[in-house]
């Protein structure tokens, strides 16, 4: 059974930075794309980034390139988020998520529905 744990999350002021870890464990074959999706009051959820653990190609959402990376420790089969220059529309709850889907090796697009495991999620607010 995949299980997945975030810590992390706080609150900051705008500009600052924030790191994200999420604790993977329970996947067969070695390899996962493992992603963070973030969902704030009265919006969907949405995909941040996602990264394939067999190579390291990643997938980032328009909104947060340049600003937030996202990375892999295959010791401690650990998925990072580092998010600097934070903005007030950062806040929100942060989930990790497994088993997403892969194009060519690539994570693609973020949708929900195309992961399978979830973490409990750890909550961002950046206050302006």
């Amino acid at each position: 059974q995949v299980q997945l744990v975030e810590s992390g999350g706080g609150s900051v002021q705008a500009g600052g930075s924030l790191r994200l870890s999420c604790a993977a464990s329970g996947y067969t074959g070695g390899t996962n794309c493992l992603g963070w999706f973030r969902q704030a009051p009265g919006k969907e959820r949405e995909g941040v980034a996602a990264i394939y653990t067999g190579r390291g190609t990643t997938y980032y959402a328009d909104s947060v390139k340049g600003r937030f990376t996202i990375s892999h420790d295959r010791h401690k089969n650990a998925v990072y988020l580092q998010m600097n220059s934070l903005k007030p529309e950062d806040t929100a709850m942060y989930y990790c998520a497994a088993d997403g889907p892969l194009v060519s090796g690539r994570p693609t697009t973020m949708y929900p529905y195309e992961y399978n495991y979830w973490g409990q999620g750890t909550q961002v607010t950046v206050s302006s």
